[in-house]
């Protein structure tokens, strides 16, 4: 899905945020996404490795 944006529909992405919320809070906005997505990283890893543990010790 996010492939198909481009450049230009980044750009009027941004444009958007910056009239909606203005420029003061769209640090804090970025801060906020980053760290949830930093979350859902970790989250999906520890899943990965927890089913490749239990897929180690259900195949001895």
């Amino acid at each position: 899905m996010l492939q198909n944006i481009g450049v230009p529909g980044l750009i009027l992405i941004l444009i958007i945020a910056l009239v909606i919320f203005g420029p003061s809070k769209l640090p804090e906005i970025g801060r906020a996404f980053g760290s949830t997505l930093r979350e859902f990283k970790n989250s999906t890893k520890d899943l990965i490795s927890s089913d490749e543990k239990d897929e180690k010790t259900q195949s001895k």
